[in-house]
């Protein structure tokens, strides 16, 4: 096996560590991490069952992150999770996800995501939320994570952008979940939001094909099917041949 120090790191990559206290930010900034994602939940009860602490603690917690963070050289995303329900309190108050904002502000991050952790998300919600915080931070600030838990994931993308949204969080195959959100299915699909882009006329710069290359490798590395669609369906223009019957009658 071989060790942290000779791992190599890939020219252009941003290499990001999910964390939720001083410890975890201490151990990514040793392992070279180029940003630190924290999390809070904008629901009392899921930050408790999810991070095992309350509003207070986290927020205190952040801010011991952002200095050292950046003395490092790393930068500091702050996450506001369950942004649009969660499984136990449900829906947010729009104030309340907008003062987690303001205060992750004052605290000196640089970046902010709205997280679907449990996929209650619908477009008219995430349009008036998105719109509120781009009052607050430039577009290149704010992030986008959806699940697709109730299958709207990819509508709530368009629904952000249309907004004024320009950056999300995917998965390949649509891998991901989380532990405190009961029925929690994955990510939006980094294969399928491509696809969507694509068709819609947006650039990526991503190479569609070889994303969905990669994500029929999945079953075989996470030991289950993963639930991506494009990967399965094929590319809209992935044509097939003519059946032998058809050919022979035509």
């Amino acid at each position: 096996m071989r060790s942290r120090r000779s791992c190599q790191r890939r020219p252009g990559t941003i290499y990001t560590a999910l964390i939720p206290n001083r410890k975890g930010s201490e151990l990514a900034l040793a392992a070279r991490a180029d940003e630190l994602n924290f999390v809070m939940s904008a629901s009392e009860t899921h930050n408790r069952a999810n991070m095992n602490m309350t509003h207070a603690v986290s927020l205190a917690s952040l801010s011991e992150i952002v200095k050292p963070a950046h003395a490092g050289g790393a930068l500091v995303n702050a996450t506001v999770a369950t942004a649009f329900g969660c499984p136990f309190e449900g829906l947010q108050p729009l104030e309340k996800v907008l003062d987690i904002v303001k205060r992750y502000l004052d605290l000196g991050v640089d970046g902010v995501t709205l997280a679907d952790t449990t996929g209650m998300a619908n477009p008219n919600q995430v349009s008036q939320l998105v719109a509120e915080v781009l009052m607050l931070v430039p577009a290149d600030m704010l992030t986008l994570h959806f699940h697709n838990t109730r299958g709207l994931g990819l509508v709530n993308v368009l629904a952000a952008y249309d907004t004024g949204a320009r950056r999300f969080d995917a998965a390949l195959g649509g891998l991901g979940g989380c532990p405190f959100a009961p029925a929690a299915t994955g990510n939006v699909c980094t294969e399928d939001l491509v696809n969507l882009c694509h068709e819609t006329g947006l650039r990526t710069g991503l190479d569609l094909q070889r994303l969905i290359d990669l994500s029929f490798r999945l079953p075989g590395l996470v030991g289950h099917e993963v639930p991506g669609q494009v990967a399965k369906a094929g590319r809209p223009l992935d044509l097939h041949p003519i059946p032998e019957r058809l050919r022979r009658s035509g």
